[in-house]
């Protein structure tokens, strides 16, 4: 009888739903584009994680347990994206960090939903986090958050009247592109050339003929980092001397390297860069260098935060429990006085879509010189 009681237990206990075990390490899963066409993107984000739970583990972890964190490279493809969510959440991971992709993520996302796992993610397409998906957050603006900072610079300082609009045909790029017509609309600003080009592009001779040729004030590109870096040399080779203005990714220190001499003066709206004159991301800026001998892109910021909003987050709840860290997470605000990691102060709505300081910036010398410092929405 005792034996079989032995056997009833066994079984019952089988038959349980899993609970995440609170002792042991925790599982954080990055899914990267380490290959393909965001490598750039992908490489820069799982430095900044590995260079965070590095800090963090060496401090003692999150609620006394280290961190186990694997990456898998996602080859920039959202079908390959949405395979490896899968096994994420079949393999108990706490937290799916990534993949940075618009289009990859959109497809990921799904199983990470099924699996009630909250995932971060770098892509900015505004579609996103309008899914009601209640276990996605973003490490970056929206762009409709981001889009009428750059646009209302450009009208109210660079009285640009007239933009060619340059943009990548993927969802990052379509998304973009939506947003920012809306934007140039209401600002009164006439897009007379509307360029499409295709990811990984390499030959960007013809879109800036036609950018040239539209003879606008400016030129708004909005392009992934390695093909940002492709047409700017192609702007600085055909001669091109009207504004270049972008988003986060045409200023990129990769894209910067890339692209050299032909970067300089380009001019963008990002939300995190490593040279911004904050003491917490100064910090940061010397700790990445050191650990990976370059410096970072908004991508290895985004990386390293999400680490930090992830042990205030666990630490806040005092428990690893999924839904309740995404419950936690929608309307929480975190202080980087109190959580240093985090590098400024970050709110989330109940969308997931963050607010915070933002900056604008151009490159100087081969370098991000902050020129300005954007409120959070929250404070206009």
């Amino acid at each position: 009888m005792k034996s079989l009681c032995k056997g009833l237990l066994f079984a019952a206990l089988c038959l349980t739903p899993p609970v995440m075990a609170q002792s042991g390490s925790v599982k954080i899963v990055g899914l990267v584009e380490l290959s393909g066409a965001g490598a750039t993107s992908g490489t820069n984000l799982d430095e900044g994680i590995r260079l965070a739970i590095k800090e963090v583990n060496a401090a003692g972890g999150i609620l006394g347990r280290k961190i186990d964190y694997t990456s898998s490279d996602t080859q920039s493809s959202p079908q390959i994206s949405k395979a490896l969510a899968q096994q994420a959440v079949d393999n108990d991971a706490y937290v799916v960090l990534g993949p940075v992709f618009s289009g990859s993520i959109m497809v990921s996302m799904a199983e990470t939903r099924r699996g009630a796992v909250p995932n971060f993610t770098g892509g900015e397409a505004a579609s996103i986090t309008q899914q009601g998906n209640p276990y996605i957050f973003r490490t970056s603006f929206t762009q409709t958050a981001a889009m009428p900072k750059v646009v209302r610079y450009m009208k109210d300082q660079m009285k640009v009247k007239t933009v060619a609009l340059m943009w990548v045909n993927n969802d990052y790029g379509k998304g973009g592109r939506d947003t920012v017509l809306k934007d140039f609309e209401k600002q009164g600003i006439k897009v007379v050339a509307d360029i499409s080009t295709d990811q990984n592009q390499v030959d960007f001779s013809g879109p800036v003929l036609k950018t040239k040729q539209s003879n606008a004030d400016a030129a708004f590109v909005y392009l992934n980092e390695d093909e940002s870096a492709r047409a700017m040399r192609e702007f600085k080779k055909q001669g091109y001397d009207k504004p270049l203005v972008g988003e986060t990714t045409l200023v990129g220190q990769k894209v910067i390297d890339l692209a050299g001499d032909a970067a300089n003066g380009a001019l963008a709206h990002v939300g995190l860069t490593a040279d911004a004159p904050l003491p917490l991301i100064k910090a940061f800026d010397e700790k990445f260098q050191k650990e990976w001998k370059h410096k970072a892109d908004h991508n290895g910021l985004k990386g390293y935060t999400s680490v930090y909003i992830v042990k205030a987050i666990t630490e806040k709840i005092g428990k690893f429990d999924r839904k309740a860290f995404a419950a936690a997470l929608h309307g929480a605000h975190i202080s980087a006085k109190e959580h240093p990691g985090v590098l400024m102060d970050v709110a989330f709505d109940q969308n997931g879509d963050l607010d915070r300081e933002s900056f604008m910036v151009r490159v100087e010398k081969g370098k991000q010189n902050v020129f300005a410092i954007v409120p959070p929405l929250s404070a206009k």
